[in-house]
């Protein structure tokens, strides 16, 4: 894509954090829009944003900083994606494009759809890609390089709105998949959502161990708590708002996973070594599985680099 001929001629970021700003920079580098714009609802956000130079312009309102956009991606939380849509409707252009980056993606279509106007492409997506940090100075442009972003589109969606998109995620350095939403909740309720509620839940106990029997259990945690704990400190507004509108199939997956723990526990109690041993080896290929996929690597420390800030972990 040259960067003298922009997929979009302007694009609207309502959220400058680090898909926001990551988005920004990703734009950037590929010359994908002519003009990119950009809120948030910081005064000192929006200032950082166009300092560090992913946005061309600032704008007080969100509404504002759609208006005459051809593609309007809401990279806010969940729960804060309805109030953003009901606020950017009135904006909205005839053939805009406009998507989000949520990790949930029913509850998009149930807040955001009622506040699509008629002509307007409505197309929620997912990029899998974030890192444990936040706020404008997070993002980087490869944040998304070899990440999978799936597209949810809504049924009716023109197809070539979706080639736009899928263009677009492309041309950020993403690889792109469709599908239906329910799908899709399913299906990051058991690789995304509850790895971080099971991390959450771990430090927490951790936690109050360390509190309670004055332990070291933090002074000497080991690489398998170590990467608990980086999940575990992940937005907690992003993730609050994820269980909350992703309820029913993370309750699912976690009545699963109960079930199996269950299993494992009692495997350990009876001494049943070859359950053990079968369990750890299927594991330790699907491990294998991700690595030959190419969506992490098999050097040591996890594939991430402690003192660079660009570590990537999928949301």
């Amino acid at each position: 894509m040259s960067k003298s001929e922009p997929l979009f001629g302007r694009i609207a970021l309502i959220g400058l954090g680090l898909i926001g700003g990551s988005i920004g920079h990703a734009v950037k580098r590929a010359g994908l829009a002519g003009h990119v714009a950009g809120f948030a609802r910081s005064k000192e956000t929006r200032a950082r944003a166009l300092e560090i130079g992913f946005i061309d312009s600032a704008h007080e309102s969100a509404a504002e900083a759609a208006q005459d956009a051809d593609l309007v991606i809401l990279c806010v939380p969940v729960g804060a994606l309805g109030p953003s849509a009901k606020e950017i409707e009135p904006a909205l252009k005839k053939g805009a494009i406009l998507t989000d980056v949520g990790s949930v993606k029913t509850a998009v279509v149930r807040d955001v759809g009622p506040y699509v106007p008629s002509g307007v492409h409505f197309i929620p997506g997912h990029p899998i890609a974030g890192t444990e940090e936040s706020g404008p100075d997070a993002g980087f442009a490869e944040l998304f390089d070899n990440r999978w972003c799936i597209l949810t589109p809504v049924p009716g969606t023109e197809a070539e709105a979706i080639k736009a998109l899928t263009a677009f995620w492309e041309g950020c350095g993403s690889n792109v998949d469709v599908m239906e939403s329910k799908h899709h909740d399913l299906v990051f309720a058991i690789v995304s959502h509850l790895p971080h509620l099971i991390a959450y839940n771990i430090v927490g106990t951790a936690t109050d161990l360390e509190k309670v029997t004055q332990s070291e259990v933090i002074k000497y945690a080991a690489s398998g708590f170590r990467d608990f704990t980086r999940l575990a400190a992940s937005d907690p507004t992003m993730w609050r708002d994820v269980f909350l509108n992703n309820r029913e199939a993370v309750l699912e997956m976690l009545g699963r996973f109960s079930e199996d723990l269950a299993a494992l526990q009692r495997a350990i109690r009876w001494g049943d070594g070859d359950m053990l041993f079968d369990l750890f080896t299927r594991t330790r290929a699907v491990r294998r599985s991700i690595i030959d996929a190419g969506q992490d690597t098999d050097a040591p420390n996890f594939g991430r680099n402690p003192t660079h800030a660009k570590s990537v972990s999928k949301k």
